[in-house]
This record gives C-alpha cells, structure tokens and sequence, in this order.
C-alpha cells in the first residue's frame, strides 16, 4: 500500500479568527497528533485549568505567557517549547504586552481534554 500526503486547507479548519486559531486533528491526518492554534489579544486571558490524558507540546509563536503546569509556574516567550505531561493539569494566560499565539501539539488522534476546577480561583 502505497501512503499518500494529505491536505486540509484553512477553510476547513480555522476559526473566523484565520490562522491564529482552530485545530487539525490527527485523525483526520491518519496519525496520532493534533495540531491546534491559539491567539489572543486580550492580557490575563487563556485556557482554563485542564488536563489530558496524552502529553501535550506548546510552542509560543508569539508574546508572553504564563503557564501552570502542576505546581510549576513558568514564563515562556516567542520561540520558546513547554512540555504539558500526560495527567498533569495545566493552563496559561497572556502576559502581555500585545498578541498571543500558540500552536498545541497534543499527542494524540483527537482533542480530548478535561477542565477542572481552578485551585486558584
């Protein structure tokens, strides 16, 4: 059998956002990793506290963010990789100043996540 690249263009998976948001997940890729992209403008906001059952991979693209990721608290910035552990709750907000973005590698077919109650709310 013979494998063949696949092509999702934008359109079918991007928010009105464009590019800065939405996901690709692997399953419609045949593969066991799904893509998604984050953004936001707006300071102190970002996903909630969560966890997965697969690790997850985080590249800052562009901007600040402050992470959670268990008891751990860490700044990341523009260029910078994090590493989300498998059941290992997690969350991160924009620092500032300006745009977010992200793109979220969740090593697995599909997204799957569960929020949780934030300890620090």
């Amino acid at each position: 059998m013979t494998k063949k690249g696949i092509r999702i263009s934008q359109g079918d998976w991007g928010s009105s956002e464009g590019f800065s948001q939405g996901r690709v997940e692997g399953k419609a890729l045949g593969t066991d990793i799904t893509v998604l992209f984050y953004a936001t403008d707006e300071i102190g906001k970002g996903p909630v506290w969560h966890v997965h059952t697969y690790d997850e991979v985080f590249i800052i693209r562009k901007g600040r963010a402050l992470f959670t990721i268990g008891e751990d608290k860490i700044v990341a910035e523009e260029g910078d990789i994090l590493l989300g552990p498998a059941d290992v709750p997690h969350k991160f907000e924009n620092l500032g100043p300006g745009r977010l973005e992200s793109t979220d590698i969740h090593l697995n077919s599909s997204w799957e996540q569960t929020d949780l109650p934030d300890p620090e709310l």
